[in-house]
Protein backbone atom coordinates (compact mmCIF):
# COMPACT_ATOMS: atom_id res chain seq x y z
CA UNK A 1 0.00 0.00 0.00
CA UNK A 2 1.29 3.45 -0.90
CA UNK A 3 2.91 5.25 1.98
CA UNK A 4 3.62 2.17 4.12
CA UNK A 5 7.25 1.64 4.99
CA UNK A 6 8.65 -1.83 4.46
CA UNK A 7 10.64 -1.56 7.72
CA UNK A 8 9.07 -1.76 11.13
CA UNK A 9 7.43 1.64 11.75
CA UNK A 10 8.17 3.83 14.76
CA UNK A 11 5.72 4.12 17.64
CA UNK A 12 4.78 7.67 16.60
CA UNK A 13 4.16 6.63 13.01
CA UNK A 14 2.09 3.69 14.27
CA UNK A 15 -0.12 6.14 16.17
CA UNK A 16 -0.58 8.24 13.02
CA UNK A 17 -1.42 5.14 10.98
CA UNK A 18 -3.90 3.95 13.59
CA UNK A 19 -5.68 7.31 13.52
CA UNK A 20 -5.79 7.43 9.70
CA UNK A 21 -4.82 11.07 10.14
CA UNK A 22 -4.58 11.57 6.37
CA UNK A 23 -8.40 11.52 6.39
CA UNK A 24 -8.74 14.31 8.95
CA UNK A 25 -9.10 16.99 6.23
CA UNK A 26 -12.28 15.22 5.09
CA UNK A 27 -13.62 15.52 8.64
CA UNK A 28 -12.74 19.20 8.65
CA UNK A 29 -14.54 19.74 5.33
CA UNK A 30 -17.63 17.98 6.74
CA UNK A 31 -17.49 20.41 9.66
CA UNK A 32 -17.11 23.40 7.34
CA UNK A 33 -20.07 22.33 5.21
CA UNK A 34 -22.38 21.55 8.12
CA UNK A 35 -21.41 24.71 10.00
CA UNK A 36 -22.09 26.84 6.92
CA UNK A 37 -25.45 25.15 6.35
CA UNK A 38 -26.26 26.01 9.98
CA UNK A 39 -25.61 29.65 9.00
CA UNK A 40 -22.14 29.82 10.49
CA UNK A 41 -21.32 31.88 13.55
CA UNK A 42 -18.23 32.53 15.65
CA UNK A 43 -15.02 31.06 14.27
CA UNK A 44 -14.00 29.97 17.75
CA UNK A 45 -17.07 27.73 17.73
CA UNK A 46 -16.01 26.31 14.37
CA UNK A 47 -12.54 25.51 15.75
CA UNK A 48 -14.12 23.80 18.76
CA UNK A 49 -16.28 21.75 16.39
CA UNK A 50 -13.34 20.73 14.21
CA UNK A 51 -11.18 19.80 17.19
CA UNK A 52 -13.92 17.69 18.75
CA UNK A 53 -14.81 15.98 15.48
CA UNK A 54 -11.13 15.21 14.88
CA UNK A 55 -10.85 13.63 18.32
CA UNK A 56 -13.91 11.44 17.68
CA UNK A 57 -12.54 10.37 14.29
CA UNK A 58 -9.12 9.45 15.67
CA UNK A 59 -10.68 7.60 18.59
CA UNK A 60 -12.99 5.72 16.27
CA UNK A 61 -10.11 4.69 14.03
CA UNK A 62 -8.06 3.51 16.99
CA UNK A 63 -10.92 1.35 18.22
CA UNK A 64 -11.46 0.10 14.67
CA UNK A 65 -8.02 -1.50 14.81
CA UNK A 66 -8.60 -2.71 18.37
CA UNK A 67 -11.74 -4.56 17.32
CA UNK A 68 -10.04 -5.84 14.13
CA UNK A 69 -6.87 -7.14 15.81
CA UNK A 70 -7.61 -10.83 15.17
CA UNK A 71 -8.64 -10.20 11.56
CA UNK A 72 -5.54 -8.10 10.91
CA UNK A 73 -3.27 -10.84 12.32
CA UNK A 74 -4.52 -13.07 9.49
CA UNK A 75 -5.00 -10.63 6.62
CA UNK A 76 -3.13 -7.38 7.33
CA UNK A 77 -0.05 -8.20 9.34
CA UNK A 78 1.51 -4.83 8.47
CA UNK A 79 -1.01 -3.04 10.72
CA UNK A 80 0.43 -1.62 13.98
CA UNK A 81 -1.07 -4.18 16.38
CA UNK A 82 -0.15 -7.45 14.60
CA UNK A 83 3.27 -6.04 13.65
CA UNK A 84 3.99 -5.60 17.37
CA UNK A 85 4.69 -1.86 17.31
CA UNK A 86 1.82 -1.12 19.69
CA UNK A 87 -0.22 -3.41 21.92
CA UNK A 88 -3.95 -3.93 21.67
CA UNK A 89 -4.34 -2.70 25.25
CA UNK A 90 -2.61 0.58 24.42
CA UNK A 91 -4.85 1.05 21.40
CA UNK A 92 -7.98 0.47 23.48
CA UNK A 93 -6.83 3.04 26.06
CA UNK A 94 -5.86 5.65 23.47
CA UNK A 95 -9.06 5.13 21.50
CA UNK A 96 -11.33 5.57 24.51
CA UNK A 97 -9.34 8.64 25.63
CA UNK A 98 -9.76 10.29 22.22
CA UNK A 99 -13.51 9.60 22.26
CA UNK A 100 -13.86 11.12 25.73
CA UNK A 101 -11.96 14.20 24.60
CA UNK A 102 -14.24 14.56 21.59
CA UNK A 103 -17.34 14.22 23.74
CA UNK A 104 -16.04 16.86 26.15
CA UNK A 105 -15.44 19.32 23.29
CA UNK A 106 -18.68 18.72 21.39
CA UNK A 107 -21.37 17.87 23.91
CA UNK A 108 -20.91 21.08 25.91
CA UNK A 109 -22.06 23.37 23.07
CA UNK A 110 -25.82 22.84 23.39
CA UNK A 111 -28.40 20.24 24.27
CA UNK A 112 -28.87 19.34 20.61
CA UNK A 113 -25.14 19.02 20.03
CA UNK A 114 -24.88 16.79 23.11
CA UNK A 115 -27.58 14.47 21.77
CA UNK A 116 -26.00 14.31 18.32
CA UNK A 117 -22.55 13.76 19.81
CA UNK A 118 -23.75 10.74 21.78
CA UNK A 119 -25.58 9.38 18.73
CA UNK A 120 -22.42 9.81 16.66
CA UNK A 121 -20.27 8.06 19.27
CA UNK A 122 -22.79 5.22 19.39
CA UNK A 123 -22.68 4.89 15.59
CA UNK A 124 -18.88 4.89 15.63
CA UNK A 125 -18.73 2.14 18.25
CA UNK A 126 -21.36 0.06 16.47
CA UNK A 127 -19.49 0.33 13.19
CA UNK A 128 -16.17 -0.58 14.80
CA UNK A 129 -17.68 -3.60 16.53
CA UNK A 130 -19.59 -5.17 13.63
CA UNK A 131 -18.23 -3.83 10.34
CA UNK A 132 -16.36 -7.05 9.58
CA UNK A 133 -19.39 -9.16 10.50
CA UNK A 134 -22.31 -7.62 8.58
CA UNK A 135 -22.84 -6.81 4.92
CA UNK A 136 -24.53 -3.48 5.65
CA UNK A 137 -21.48 -1.95 7.37
CA UNK A 138 -21.16 0.71 4.60
CA UNK A 139 -24.53 2.02 5.79
CA UNK A 140 -23.15 2.33 9.33
CA UNK A 141 -20.12 4.24 8.06
CA UNK A 142 -22.46 6.51 6.09
CA UNK A 143 -24.53 7.06 9.24
CA UNK A 144 -21.44 8.39 11.01
CA UNK A 145 -20.81 11.02 8.33
CA UNK A 146 -24.53 11.89 8.19
CA UNK A 147 -24.58 12.53 11.93
CA UNK A 148 -21.37 14.56 11.68
CA UNK A 149 -23.02 16.92 9.16
CA UNK A 150 -26.00 17.37 11.48
CA UNK A 151 -23.71 17.88 14.47
CA UNK A 152 -21.75 20.52 12.56
CA UNK A 153 -24.98 22.28 11.57
CA UNK A 154 -26.03 22.33 15.24
CA UNK A 155 -22.94 24.49 15.91
CA UNK A 156 -24.24 27.15 13.50
CA UNK A 157 -26.36 30.15 14.41
CA UNK A 158 -29.61 28.67 13.09
CA UNK A 159 -28.72 25.02 13.70
CA UNK A 160 -30.27 22.27 11.54
CA UNK A 161 -32.60 22.81 8.57
CA UNK A 162 -33.87 20.64 5.74
CA UNK A 163 -30.91 21.38 3.47
CA UNK A 164 -28.46 20.21 6.13
CA UNK A 165 -30.40 16.96 6.47
CA UNK A 166 -30.48 16.39 2.72
CA UNK A 167 -26.79 17.22 2.47
CA UNK A 168 -26.04 14.62 5.12
CA UNK A 169 -28.14 12.06 3.25
CA UNK A 170 -26.46 12.56 -0.14
CA UNK A 171 -23.03 12.51 1.53
CA UNK A 172 -24.12 9.22 3.10
CA UNK A 173 -24.89 7.92 -0.39
CA UNK A 174 -21.36 8.76 -1.54
CA UNK A 175 -19.94 7.07 1.56
CA UNK A 176 -22.00 3.91 1.00
CA UNK A 177 -20.56 3.49 -2.50
CA UNK A 178 -17.04 4.28 -1.34
CA UNK A 179 -17.27 1.90 1.63
CA UNK A 180 -18.57 -0.94 -0.53
CA UNK A 181 -15.46 -0.64 -2.70
CA UNK A 182 -13.25 -0.40 0.41
CA UNK A 183 -14.57 -3.77 1.65
CA UNK A 184 -12.77 -5.37 -1.30
CA UNK A 185 -9.35 -4.14 -0.16
CA UNK A 186 -8.70 -7.05 2.21
CA UNK A 187 -10.81 -9.66 0.42
CA UNK A 188 -11.02 -10.98 -3.09
CA UNK A 189 -14.09 -10.69 -5.25
CA UNK A 190 -15.54 -8.76 -8.17
CA UNK A 191 -16.34 -5.06 -7.84
CA UNK A 192 -19.62 -4.13 -9.48
CA UNK A 193 -20.83 -0.84 -10.86
CA UNK A 194 -23.82 -0.37 -8.53
CA UNK A 195 -21.86 1.74 -5.98
CA UNK A 196 -21.72 4.48 -8.60
CA UNK A 197 -25.48 4.99 -8.17
CA UNK A 198 -25.50 6.26 -4.54
CA UNK A 199 -22.22 8.09 -5.19
CA UNK A 200 -24.09 10.25 -7.71
CA UNK A 201 -26.57 11.50 -5.09
CA UNK A 202 -24.63 14.75 -4.39
CA UNK A 203 -24.91 15.68 -8.07
CA UNK A 204 -28.69 15.33 -7.99
CA UNK A 205 -29.11 17.47 -4.88
CA UNK A 206 -26.78 20.16 -6.23
CA UNK A 207 -28.87 20.41 -9.41
CA UNK A 208 -32.12 20.68 -7.44
CA UNK A 209 -31.14 23.26 -4.84
CA UNK A 210 -28.95 25.59 -6.91
CA UNK A 211 -30.80 28.07 -9.09
CA UNK A 212 -29.93 31.28 -10.89
CA UNK A 213 -26.29 32.41 -10.65
CA UNK A 214 -25.45 29.62 -8.22
CA UNK A 215 -26.30 26.93 -10.79
CA UNK A 216 -23.23 27.77 -12.88
CA UNK A 217 -21.00 27.28 -9.84
CA UNK A 218 -22.77 24.03 -9.04
CA UNK A 219 -22.30 22.74 -12.59
CA UNK A 220 -18.59 23.53 -12.53
CA UNK A 221 -18.09 21.87 -9.14
CA UNK A 222 -20.19 18.89 -10.23
CA UNK A 223 -17.95 18.46 -13.28
CA UNK A 224 -14.85 18.57 -11.08
CA UNK A 225 -16.33 15.92 -8.78
CA UNK A 226 -17.33 13.68 -11.71
CA UNK A 227 -13.87 13.87 -13.26
CA UNK A 228 -12.20 13.13 -9.93
CA UNK A 229 -14.41 10.12 -9.22
CA UNK A 230 -13.83 8.71 -12.72
CA UNK A 231 -10.08 9.24 -12.38
CA UNK A 232 -10.15 7.53 -8.98
CA UNK A 233 -12.16 4.55 -10.22
CA UNK A 234 -10.15 4.01 -13.41
CA UNK A 235 -7.68 1.48 -11.91
CA UNK A 236 -10.53 -0.83 -10.89
CA UNK A 237 -11.62 -1.66 -14.41
CA UNK A 238 -9.04 -0.28 -16.82
CA UNK A 239 -5.82 -1.46 -15.18
CA UNK A 240 -4.22 -4.88 -14.99
CA UNK A 241 -3.21 -4.15 -11.36
CA UNK A 242 -6.26 -3.55 -9.14
CA UNK A 243 -5.05 -1.23 -6.38
CA UNK A 244 -8.21 -0.91 -4.29
CA UNK A 245 -6.40 0.95 -1.51
CA UNK A 246 -5.35 3.75 -3.85
CA UNK A 247 -8.84 3.99 -5.34
CA UNK A 248 -10.44 4.26 -1.90
CA UNK A 249 -7.85 6.81 -0.75
CA UNK A 250 -8.63 9.08 -3.70
CA UNK A 251 -12.38 8.68 -3.21
CA UNK A 252 -11.95 9.59 0.45
CA UNK A 253 -10.21 12.82 -0.57
CA UNK A 254 -13.18 13.41 -2.87
CA UNK A 255 -15.39 13.87 0.20
CA UNK A 256 -14.04 17.43 0.33
CA UNK A 257 -15.34 18.03 -3.19
CA UNK A 258 -18.73 16.58 -2.23
CA UNK A 259 -18.86 19.01 0.69
CA UNK A 260 -17.93 21.96 -1.51
CA UNK A 261 -20.63 21.02 -4.01
CA UNK A 262 -23.15 21.00 -1.14
CA UNK A 263 -22.36 24.67 -0.42
CA UNK A 264 -21.76 25.88 -3.96
CA UNK A 265 -22.97 29.38 -3.06
CA UNK A 266 -20.23 30.07 -0.48
CA UNK A 267 -17.90 33.05 -0.95
CA UNK A 268 -14.79 32.21 -2.95
CA UNK A 269 -12.50 32.65 0.06
CA UNK A 270 -14.51 30.15 2.10
CA UNK A 271 -14.66 27.74 -0.84
CA UNK A 272 -10.88 27.72 -0.97
CA UNK A 273 -10.87 26.09 2.47
CA UNK A 274 -12.56 23.02 0.98
CA UNK A 275 -10.02 22.86 -1.83
CA UNK A 276 -7.31 23.24 0.79
CA UNK A 277 -8.73 20.26 2.69
CA UNK A 278 -8.79 18.27 -0.57
CA UNK A 279 -5.15 19.10 -1.25
CA UNK A 280 -4.10 18.35 2.33
CA UNK A 281 -5.81 14.97 2.20
CA UNK A 282 -3.88 13.99 -0.93
CA UNK A 283 -0.64 15.36 0.55
CA UNK A 284 -1.08 13.49 3.84
CA UNK A 285 -1.83 10.27 1.94
CA UNK A 286 1.72 10.36 0.57
CA UNK A 287 3.02 9.76 4.09
CA UNK A 288 0.20 8.04 6.01
CA UNK A 289 -2.13 5.49 4.36
CA UNK A 290 -5.79 6.48 4.33
CA UNK A 291 -7.11 2.94 4.77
Amino acid sequence: MTGVSESKPSFLRALLVLGRVSNLPTVWSNCLAGWWLGRGGEYTTLLQLMAGASALYIGGMYLNDAFDADFDRQHRQERPIPSGVVSATQVWIFGIAWLLLGIALLATHSGKSATLTLLLVGAILLYDAVHKLVAFSPVLMALCRFLLILLAASFGQFEIDGLAIWTGLVLAGYIIGLSYIARRESTQGPIRFWPLIPMAAPLVLAYIVNAGPHRDNARLLALVLILWVLKSLKPLWLSSHRNVGQVVSHLLAGICLVDLLAVADVPREFGLLFLGCFGLSLLFQRFIPAT
